[in-house]
């Protein structure tokens, strides 16, 4: 696929990163030649330098035979503005803007083809803010994914000594968890894959878990692994910027919120966009005396999402050394993230990954869904939806252990009955959808959401041509 990114920024970066390690055909548009440079030397890729709005700048990136377009500029002005020439000018299929503005979402009438023409819109701190509040509602997990509009849930995990199923064989998860089922679909181990994971396979304490279960059932499932802790009732915010703001106003409803910002007018900014059960505190979130005046060993959770990383971190390891029982850091740089993560700093998350699993959908062949990048871009699960019958599919009527799967992937879950046979949606309220958790004698139907978890990205291109159908099939 020929793909167009305007911004080399943090997210247009992560963005060529991901794309470009699956071969597609990809140039970076900027206004800044160094920048560019750099991502040209360290990844296979075309920059183009220039301001992307100019139509003689996007012809010169090859705009005219692109298949996708992707603006990640820093200004919402730019990125609607370049969707709208890449669609009237160069007649580009697909546009996707990052916008920061949350006055624009899907299906907006100034998005349509009348209007700026653009085809979907990621908000990067809705994005974050969606992810953390998933951490904050199951805090055993490491990281929590829906799919199938929530029906599904794949959970990440770190089993302890302790949990029911820690010592015990996969094959004994039905009579050691009664009435829940699960399936495991991947296991680290001191941050290796286990191969060939069966009803064989031992968890052991320290073990990071990959399992998919039914979201009413989550609770149930981190509780097999590991011991439970009390609910998150107080945290802290370190950095009041557009996350910072966004969570507190989401959690305080919830929650005891207390945010910490350094620049004068920004608190008063907060403590006038807040309520006034929300705590907004003046001051450096790395600055112990604070933190202690503030009684933060009494939180249950310290998020640290200022704009600098390094703040990040060290405010994160000072809450921890000072009592709290868990803490979270925004942290932009890859290397930063891979290096703190599972250390006193509980998680580490990375922003532009959570829009790099936003775009992927768009990117991936057949009727895919949903995608989720894991493991820092390392694997993927995947939700498609099955299309055609027998003769045109390669998995509708066949059983899972008749399904030609790519060495280590594992189809973990199918929901059946959100669509009709003709391939249109049930109305929601007349929706009865069956989370079917997958066992080897289980058999694919048409229009089945098919949850897929993929260990390394370079096999996705095999799992994609599972969705996809003959061209004799039509819908």
């Amino acid at each position: 696929m020929k793909i167009l990114i305007l911004g080399a920024g943090r997210v247009g970066e992560s963005v060529a990163e991901s794309l470009v390690s699956e071969r597609n055909d990809i140039t970076v548009v900027d206004a800044d030649p160094a920048r560019l440079r750099e991502l040209q030397d360290r990844l296979d890729l075309r920059g183009v330098v220039g301001n992307g709005i100019q139509p003689s700048v996007l012809r010169e990136a090859g705009a005219e035979d692109s298949d996708m377009l992707i603006a990640c500029a820093p200004l919402d002005e730019t990125n609607l503005v370049v969707c709208k020439i890449a669609r009237e000018v160069f007649g580009v299929p697909t546009a996707i803007a990052r916008l920061r503005s949350p006055e624009f979402e899907d299906g907006h009438d100034l998005l349509g083809k009348s209007g700026f023409a653009v085809d979907h819109v990621i908000h990067p701190e809705q994005s974050v803010t969606t992810y953390i509040r998933k951490l904050i509602e199951y805090p055993e997990a490491l990281q929590v994914l829906e799919f199938a509009g929530g029906l599904v849930s794949l959970i990440a995990v770190r089993a302890v000594a302790g949990g029911p199923l820690v010592q015990h064989p996969l094959a004994d998860i039905p009579q050691l968890v009664p009435g829940v089922e699960m399936r495991i679909v991947a296991i680290y181990r001191q941050d290796q894959a286990l191969p060939g994971i069966g009803g064989h396979t031992a968890v052991q304490a320290g073990d990071e878990i990959f399992v998919l279960a039914a979201t009413e059932h989550i609770r149930t499932v981190l509780g097999a692994l590991r011991k439970m802790d009390r609910p998150v009732r107080r945290l802290m915010i370190a950095g009041g910027g557009r996350i910072g703001l966004r969570l507190a106003r989401e959690l305080r409803d919830r929650y005891q919120v207390k945010l910490i910002e350094e620049s004068q007018r920004r608190c008063e900014y907060l403590a006038a966009e807040l309520p006034a059960d929300v705590l907004v505190l003046h001051g450096d979130s790395t600055d112990e005396d604070l933190l202690q005046a503030e009684n933060v060993q009494d939180m249950d959770l310290f998020v640290a999402m200022t704009s600098d990383d390094e703040d990040n971190i060290m405010s994160s390891l000072l809450a921890k050394r000072l009592g709290v029982r868990r803490v979270l850091a925004l942290i932009n740089r890859r290397a930063y993230a891979e290096l703190v993560q599972g250390t006193q700093i509980d998680i580490a998350i990375a922003p532009a990954h959570a829009v790099v699993s936003e775009l992927l959908a768009f990117v991936r062949r057949g009727d895919v869904e949903s995608v989720h990048s894991l493991r820092r871009g390392a694997a993927e699960a995947l939700e498609g939806i099955v299309r055609g019958d027998a003769k045109t599919s390669r998995m509708v009527g066949r059983r899972i252990d008749e399904i030609d799967l790519p060495e280590g992937a594992h189809i973990g879950a199918l929901v059946r009955g959100l669509h009709l046979e003709d391939g249109s949606e049930v109305e929601p309220e007349f929706a009865k959808p069956r989370v079917l958790i997958a066992h080897h004698d289980t058999v694919v139907q048409p229009n089945d959401h098919v949850i897929v978890f993929v260990p390394r990205k370079r096999l996705v291109r095999q799992v994609e041509k599972l969705f996809q159908v003959s061209a004799t099939f039509m819908f």
